[in-house]
């Protein structure tokens, strides 16, 4: 094995963990938000009230991520990759193991839920820097003609973060009283987080700086102020980034977020029944999303993305028919097919929005392209969808709104370029003048 090809190993490697590690403790506070958070911070308001109020402070990380992708982007893009990633992981750990030992309402009141809401934006502020980076350096080391499988491996980190966080919620909620559960059982992965981020920081600790990148500092050419050039000189490269993203987005957080509310409060079904639904579309996603970038590879990113998009359309209008039979096995069926769809459309995401921006500009730009449409999309579908079933006590108006979001992202798609053929390495001059519109 080449010195090349094992380094290239270990960047993918060390990006994955990181990135599992940070999903893991975004997606503990979704999973909580929604089985323990209503009882423990908002226990004044009605059942509806509380779980709104706790979705509510789930949003606040979304607000957070695009001004974490700006502040990280800049430093990613002014003293390296490997640096960013590194603070990155320390603030995501640090803000969850905190998460962990908060009092609730009863202990210190309306402190609570504040405190619990900075948490959580300073958990957004975390992941807004780490996906920007994690995908970047897997994308900028290793053979160009891989670029969507190795892109691929840090959006594994989405299902392995959530196996863990939510395989681990339930493990603990069914082996242990409800009353111990509430009070203290919820905190222990949380807690584990601190012990998880050291494990994070050895691997990535260990990795060289992008190549590509250090050709830009070696050459002097690195952006004084990456996201005023990115804002001047790629417009339609963010603007293809932000609603080629959108859709996916608000698909996901209905698969496997809003699956949770619906079952557990409309159906009255054990919340064992949306959590090991999704918990087994996520192990199949682990397998197929590398598999989606690979196919990136050899067909384009935009092919695969399409497919991907088509599916989940056509699959919004049957998600709930099958949810209502309040059969195990079809509600499986039905969040099984679900990520299927949403692999296809994430696996060759991560190298479709980084390849429509330059070396020198590529932290700052692709981060923020995709943090802010996490704001109009994962953080917006469940509150958007909880109000529009109370509104219409139909599913239907639902998954039109999923289809809608769909249709963002395919228009996003269409006005940018094919991007699996474009020469990263080539000074960023040249590569404005080949990229056309998107420069």
């Amino acid at each position: 094995m080449s010195g090349s090809t094992q380094q290239t190993r270990r960047v993918i490697l060390a990006s994955l963990i990181g990135t599992s590690l940070e999903w893991y403790d975004f997606f503990l506070y979704t999973t909580a938000a929604t089985l323990v958070f209503p009882q423990l911070f908002f226990p004044s308001l009605d059942p509806f009230n509380a779980t709104l109020a706790s979705l509510t402070t789930n949003a606040v990380a979304f607000v957070a991520r695009p001004l974490g992708g700006v502040v990280f982007g800049h430093f990613g893009d002014r003293v390296g990759r490997k640096t960013v990633l590194v603070v990155t992981l320390l603030v995501m750990g640090i803000s969850t193991f905190l998460i962990g030992v908060l009092p609730g309402y009863a202990a210190v009141g309306v402190l609570a839920p504040a405190l619990l809401a900075l948490l959580r934006f300073v958990q957004g502020l975390g992941l807004g820097g780490e996906w920007g980076g994690a995908v970047i350096m897997s994308l900028e080391h290793g053979d160009g003609r891989r670029r969507g499988f190795n892109a691929s491996w840090p959006q594994v980190g989405v299902p392995a973060g959530y196996v863990l966080a939510t395989g681990l919620l339930t493990i603990l909620s069914f082996t242990m009283s409800d009353a111990a559960f509430l009070s203290w059982g919820w905190r222990v992965p949380f807690l584990l987080s601190g012990a998880l981020v050291f494990v994070g920081l050895w691997v990535r600790l260990k990795v060289t700086e992008s190549p590509l990148f250090a050709e830009v500092e070696q050459r002097g050419t690195k952006a004084r102020m990456p996201l005023v050039e990115v804002l001047r000189t790629h417009p339609r490269a963010l603007l293809s980034a932000f609603t080629a993203r959108i859709g996916v987005d608000v698909a996901f957080y209905i698969f496997t977020a809003y699956i949770i509310v619906y079952l557990t409060g409309e159906l009255g079904l054990p919340r064992s029944y949306a959590l090991n639904a999704v918990l087994i579309g996520s192990a199949l996603q682990l397998a197929l999303i590398p598999l989606a970038g690979s196919l990136s590879d050899r067909y384009g990113r935009r092919p695969v993305y399409l497919a991907g998009v088509a599916g989940a359309a056509v699959w919004a209008f049957a998600f709930f028919p099958l949810l209502d039979t309040k059969s195990f096995p079809l509600i499986a069926l039905a969040a099984v097919v679900a990520l299927v769809t949403h692999a296809a459309m994430y696996g060759p995401q991560a190298a479709f929005i980084a390849e429509l921006f330059s070396t020198r500009l590529r932290y700052s730009g692709a981060s923020m392209g995709y943090q802010v449409a996490g704001i109009v999309g994962g953080a917006l579908a469940p509150i958007i969808a909880l109000q529009l079933f109370e509104f219409y006590r139909s599913t239907i108006a639902v998954s039109i709104y999923v289809v809608l979001a769909l249709a963002v992202t395919a228009v996003g798609l269409a006005i940018a370029p094919e991007t699996r053929d474009l020469d990263l390495a080539e000074p960023p001059r040249a590569k404005a003048r080949q990229a056309g519109p998107f420069a």
